[in-house]
């Protein structure tokens, strides 16, 4: 069983910052990606910034510049520093691990989401 726990979500004014984390726990063998995925109220939920373990990142054309996915190895952890944040950055933010669980084959893991909220 794996365990995905975000932290650092809350409110923020346009233009500040927050940074978020999420630490994957359980019988973890390898993290091939993690991932940071939003969802808005009347939105279909949509992929943020995606990192491989081995420090590649990828990021969604409107946070580009402003986002910073990064990928702690030894401690199975992703942050999300999120910069210049704009009401529309507004959502639950989920984390996403794709990874092999000891005896198992790769699979996907959510954590159960974080509220970001920036006021105009």
């Amino acid at each position: 069983q794996v365990r995905l726990v975000e932290s650092g979500g809350g409110l923020v004014q346009a233009g500040g910052s927050l940074r978020l984390s999420c630490a994957a726990s359980g019988s973890i063998s390898s993290i091939i990606t993690m991932a940071w995925h939003r969802q808005a109220p009347g939105k279909q939920r949509e992929l943020v910034a995606l990192i491989t373990s081995g420090g590649t990142a990828q990021y969604k054309d409107s946070v580009k510049g402003r986002f910073i996915i990064s990928i702690d190895n030894a401690e199975n952890t992703v942050f999300l520093q999120m910069n210049n944040l704009k009401p529309e950055d507004s959502a639950v933010y989920y984390c996403t691990a794709f990874l092999i669980l000891i005896g198992a084959g790769p699979d996907d893991y959510w954590g159960q989401g974080t509220q970001v909220t920036v006021s105009a």
